[in-house]
């Protein structure tokens, strides 16, 4: 807002995501818990930092059909490419339980929307988060129309994304997991892309990207140890929307996951949206 940027951008208004929608990612069981807690009074727990409210389940709903929408439109040309600003986050949350602050796996819900509804028939997803997106992970693993690619820190939260961890099956080798330590910055995030997610992509051919677009790789940020500045961040994205006009059109939809310091968020968020125009 404060640098003007909605005016010259089209907005779409999300819709809540179908329990068909969910079910193409989630089991039974965990739309049903949802609908369970939508229907109490009180706060539910299902681990020491996730938490839900009777609302919170629309609210996820919501969330996921905010990505599922910018999908749509990307996929029917009413968009070039989109930026989604939502909370909850999901790439935490598995097909069978929500965690990490993460009830449902939006970016999954999208991936599956672009295949079943636009006959989309690869998509890549790629997650620099500073925690691995253990929830996509576990949807695609066994998948090798979904090419996912994580950089994280590591040993981190939530402790899965290990390098030899590349997919199971006719999908090994569409899971890349980047695990990195504590301290690295821009230098190391520019080597990666060129070294190993631009060959990666090449190599895929997506017909959409869709990004886990994290901003807690920031040095300011509280939770984690990494060393990205803003610089370093907007290098990832013009990468990112340069592999989508190579490889699919400049298809390309980034949503926000993670990041706890609101100033690096915000200013992080701003400069995708100058990119992507």
């Amino acid at each position: 807002d404060d640098a003007g940027l909605p005016n010259k951008m089209q907005a779409v208004e999300a819709i809540a995501v179908s329990d068909e929608q969910i079910l193409r990612v989630h089991t039974q069981d965990h739309l049903d818990t949802l609908k369970m807690i939508s229907q109490q009074t009180k706060m539910s727990m299902f681990d020491q930092d996730t938490y839900a409210l009777p609302e919170s389940p629309h609210i996820a709903r919501l969330s996921a059909g905010g990505i599922v929408r910018a999908v749509d439109a990307i996929m029917t040309g009413e968009a070039n490419n989109a930026l989604v600003a939502v909370r909850p986050p999901g790439h935490h949350a598995t097909p069978s339980r929500a965690m990490g602050f993460c009830l449902l796996s939006n970016i999954a819900i999208a991936a599956r929307q672009a295949q079943a509804v636009h006959g989309a028939k690869k998509v890549m997803i790629v997650d620099y988060d500073v925690h691995h997106g253990n929830g996509t992970q576990d949807v695609f693993y066994d998948d090798p129309s979904v090419l996912f690619i994580s950089t994280h820190q590591y040993p981190f939260y939530p402790g899965t994304g290990a390098l030899h961890d590349t997919g199971s099956g006719d999908a090994d080798g569409t899971t890349l997991n980047i695990p990195l330590r504590s301290g690295h910055g821009d230098e190391s995030y520019k080597a990666l892309y060129e070294c190993v997610i631009r060959p990666a992509a090449k190599r895929f051919q997506p017909e959409l990207i869709l990004v886990s677009a994290g901003f807690d790789a920031h040095y300011i940020d509280p939770l984690a140890m990494m060393q990205l500045t803003h610089t370093g961040y907007a290098h990832i994205t013009r990468e990112l929307i340069q592999l989508a006009e190579e490889h699919c059109d400049g298809k390309i939809a980034f949503l926000m996951e993670g990041g706890y310091d609101l100033q690096a968020l915000g200013h992080g968020m701003r400069n995708i949206a100058h990119a992507l125009l």
